[in-house]
């Protein structure tokens, strides 16, 4: 394990003109508002590494390397994996392959695991044994090393395989188009007056109780960054919708914080929550959801697809109530779709 700056500049030697980065971290996010990043694993067809971010001094050499534009990432069900990085580096990666993406694409189902997916390529299995692992206690048994670093051992081959088969099926544009999506770095802040979108059950909220809720959930954002701990234990989902109905009130020191928040951030109190038809299906929406559900099915045969991938049942809904900013009316979905539908 790379556990010092001379250890890890030896290694990033040794990779230096390697591109295609097999990549996985191990962090620990239970009692904190961001993820401590412990463990960066990386293989290349030369050599693999396990990088002890928590031994180490100085990780401006590794994020030169990782943030590369010719460093492409490959990565499986990436988006953890990019945030753990970025609340370090501010970065993201110029290029980006999600084997689990790609794996959907190939009508593997939609949140095939790593290790399921490596087993149905390669015919090897991998064990779970450390999945709920603390990453933070040092040293970390060998075993727990070798476990880590068999997440990036397999990645490369799956890679390839899987890039194989999307250029026979021309789906590499899609997979690409897709990856792309988690390139985006609003996926990895939070702005605070947008917070009331990480609230459950806001959607069956009268109109005063979720303004309330989003001045609330804002406020509820700006207490989990400055304390660095998690959004549900400075106030849970429960207790914020108790006190947007007025059926529990806040502690006076809370209320006091509250007051001083909305009165320094008064950009909050005009926050503007989407409007959006809600309430069960009429008879004409289902007829109209059956139809293109029949559609969606026909097109996932068609291109060898799980239908889900193409549209849930809510999007569909959206759609038909007037909302052409759902997934399948522009990329790819849409351009297997146009001529059925019109968005």
């Amino acid at each position: 394990m790379i556990q010092t700056d001379a250890q890890l500049a030896t290694f990033l030697d040794l990779i230096n003109d390697e591109t295609e980065l097999a990549i996985d971290t191990e962090f620990k996010r239970v009692n904190t508002y961001s993820p401590v990043l412990c463990l960066v694993q990386i293989a290349t067809n030369s050599a693999e590494a396990c990088i002890d971010v928590l031994s180490l001094v100085n990780l401006d050499q590794l994020f030169e390397k990782l943030y590369r534009n010719d460093s492409l990432w490959i990565v499986h069900s990436a988006r953890q994996d990019i945030e753990a990085l970025y609340c370090l580096s501010n970065q993201i990666p110029k290029q980006l392959f999600d084997t689990q993406i790609a794996a959907n694409l190939t009508n593997y189902p939609l949140q095939i695991s790593y290790q399921a997916l490596t087993e149905k390529l390669q015919n090897v299995y991998l064990e779970k044994a450390y999945t709920r692992m603390d990453w933070t206690i040092r040293p970390l048994p060998e075993e727990a090393i070798d476990y880590a670093l068999d997440d990036v051992r397999y990645l490369l081959k799956n890679y390839h395989k899987l890039h194989e088969k999307l250029a026979i099926e021309n789906k590499l544009k899609w997979v690409i188009e897709e990856s792309e999506i988690l390139l985006n770095t609003s996926l990895y802040e939070m702005p605070i007056y947008e917070a009331w979108k990480k609230v459950k059950g806001l959607a069956r909220l009268p109109k005063k109780a979720k303004l309330k809720v989003a001045k609330l959930a804002a406020f509820r954002e700006s207490q989990a960054q400055l304390q660095n701990k998690p959004r549900k234990w400075v106030i849970s989902d429960e207790k914020l919708i108790q006190f947007a109905l007025d059926k529990e009130a806040l502690s006076s020191d809370t209320e006091k914080k509250f007051i001083n928040f909305i009165n320094n951030n008064p950009e909050i109190g005009s926050i503007g929550l989407p409007v959006k038809n809600s309430g069960p299906p009429t008879n004409n929406e289902k007829k109209q959801k059956e139809r293109i559900q029949m559609i969606i099915a026909q097109k996932a045969t068609q291109y060898n697809l799980p239908p889900e991938l193409i549209a849930n049942s809510k999007a569909i809904l959206n759609y038909i109530r007037g909302d052409n900013s759902v997934c399948f009316c522009r990329g790819w979905r849409y351009e297997i779709l146009q001529e059925e539908l019109i968005c």
